[in-house]
């Protein structure tokens, strides 16, 4: 028998006839395994069974009669099914959606975004998949991938409005849905090789951080079903995230280049011999993942032969990038001030006025030291303002203080500097030093600082040795002390005069060559 519910369901169930020529398989087997004894029990403890007749889907739940007969009752559960598959996709595409976030943003590398974009979209949403970059000159940057392979960069000389939603893509418009898009119009550049056919095409945007990333583009076969309205959605979010992280590797890029080139500016330049005379510096930041800091060195050259060239060293209070920008300004106040070099203390006053006018409120110690070779000495002039004493390193190996002094710059209306002169013999050196040096703290007890004292024993072994060689005598040993200890910016300069005779070719007095 059957009811009117049944009747509608299976038009062909009538009193008498096979049950099997009526339902479907999946539930005539499963009326069979009942009928049997030996699979009865386990039967009815199972859950119920679940198939598709027509176009719906239904639960199926047996009642076995006193007679051996068998009541089937049939449950619509289409509705139920349909949430739970839609809940298992979603669940599916915000896992696909969080892997794509996380490996997008693992690197800011730019390439690598797009590698990583487009190998991405090929495996998971289309047979294959192009991530088109913004023009770079007359070129397009194309990074191409196959289902299953591997990225691959390309640079093509094409009009992206020639490709149908591509140009209104790359410059942030809406897109196109895919079924406006012909696929026999699709450029020979934007098929991949061996590829075949396309059946449909997906052209969305890749928005970035105020100005578009690129564009993608998603290939399927003609043998693949063309791709849907929830598809082409889904499309978009994952599009959406590939932009944030193609932006902002981009404008890392942009900033790490413009740092970079700042920071060369900033650096300290590296020394030679100028003019007969020896210079050699060295630098090391207080963090070792800084390249600048708040200590700075300069060596400008004499613009007339036979006069004095100039060097500042100094030490701004604070470390890191924003006492390097202060360093920046008084290298370049000091620069514009060249044509005063023979006067140290206007030079001083002029720089401290110009950090008095600033916005900064940071101060700074310095001091200057004009070097001229005299025969085969060289006449120093030594001005601090604020700044640990320059040391004298004789040939005998005795060590001594440069009798300078001065205010500091950049915290006091006035700065009075008293000047010392004093000549280096061949052989001799002149050592300028930041406190980074003295003040590090470290030895055997890790608390102990370097120390004025344990500086010139250092610099007394060091007698007659070359300018390069004394620099890197009390880098070594200053690093040896520190260890892995957190330290000051560091700076040294050394002006030497070297073990040479002048040669000329004319009474010892035209611009000269030096030989030992």
């Amino acid at each position: 028998m059957r009811n009117d519910a049944a009747g509608l369901l299976l038009p062909a169930a009538r009193p008498g006839t096979c049950l099997a020529d009526v339902v479907p398989g999946w539930l005539s087997v499963a009326h069979d395994a009942l009928r049997c004894p030996d699979t009865a029990a386990d039967r009815a403890a199972q859950p119920p069974l679940s198939g598709v007749i027509g176009e719906r889907s239904f639960e199926a739940h047996p009642s076995v009669r006193a007679d051996g007969t068998v009541v089937w009752w049939l449950v619509d559960d289409t509705d139920h099914r349909l949430v739970r598959e839609a809940l298992h996709m979603e669940r599916e595409r915000t896992a696909f959606l969080a892997k794509v976030s996380s490996m997008l943003l693992s690197s800011l590398n730019l390439g690598r975004c797009m590698d990583v974009t487009a190998q991405m979209a090929a495996d998971n949403l289309a047979d294959a998949a192009l991530v088109i970059a913004p023009a770079q000159g007359p070129q397009l940057p194309v990074v191409t991938c196959l289902r299953g392979g591997h990225p691959v960069l390309s640079h093509e000389s094409v009009d992206p409005d020639d490709v149908p939603g591509l140009g209104e893509a790359l410059r942030g418009f809406p897109p196109v849905p895919s079924r406006w898009i012909d696929p026999a119009a699709a450029p020979e550049w934007m098929v991949p090789e061996g590829f075949g056919p396309i059946g449909s095409i997906v052209v969305t945007p890749l928005p970035g951080h105020g100005v578009p990333a690129g564009a993608l583009v998603l290939l399927r076969r003609s043998q693949t079903a063309a791709f849907t309205e929830g598809e082409e959605v889904f499309a978009r979010l994952f599009a959406a995230r590939a932009g944030a992280a193609m932006s902002a590797a981009r404008l890392y890029a942009e900033q790490a280049s413009i740092t970079e080139i700042l920071m060369r500016e900033l650096l300290p330049p590296s020394l030679h011999q100028i003019s007969g005379v020896d210079f050699a510096g060295g630098y090391r930041p207080s963090m070792d993942h800084d390249r600048v800091g708040g200590d700075f060195y300069d060596v400008h050259p004499a613009v007339v032969d036979g006069e004095a060239s100039l060097v500042a060293l100094g030490d701004v209070c604070g470390k890191g990038l924003e006492a390097a920008v202060l360093t920046g300004k008084i290298r370049n106040t000091l620069h514009a001030l060249l044509p005063l070099a023979d006067d140290h203390q206007r030079m001083i006053s002029l720089l401290n006025t110009a950090l008095l006018n600033s916005h900064h409120t940071r101060f700074a110690t310095l001091v200057l030291a004009s070097a001229v070779r005299k025969g085969n000495a060289v006449d120093l002039r030594l001005t601090s303002a604020g700044h640990p004493r320059p040391l004298i390193l004789r040939a005998s190996g005795a060590v001594e203080e440069a009798g300078t002094h001065g205010t500091l710059v950049g915290a006091l209306p006035n700065v009075p500097t008293h000047t010392a002169a004093l000549t280096l013999a061949p052989g001799e050196s002149c050592v300028l030093y930041t406190d980074g040096i003295t003040e590090a703290k470290g030895g055997p007890m890790g608390g102990t600082q370097f120390g004025d004292e344990r500086l010139q024993r250092a610099l007394s072994e060091c007698a007659g040795m070359p300018s390069e060689s004394i620099v890197e005598r009390i880098q070594m040993l200053a690093s040896q002390w520190v260890g892995d200890g957190s330290h000051d910016d560091m700076a040294v300069v050394v002006i030497s005069a070297p073990r040479t005779r002048h040669l000329s070719a004319v009474n010892g007095h035209t611009r000269g060559r030096f030989t030992a």
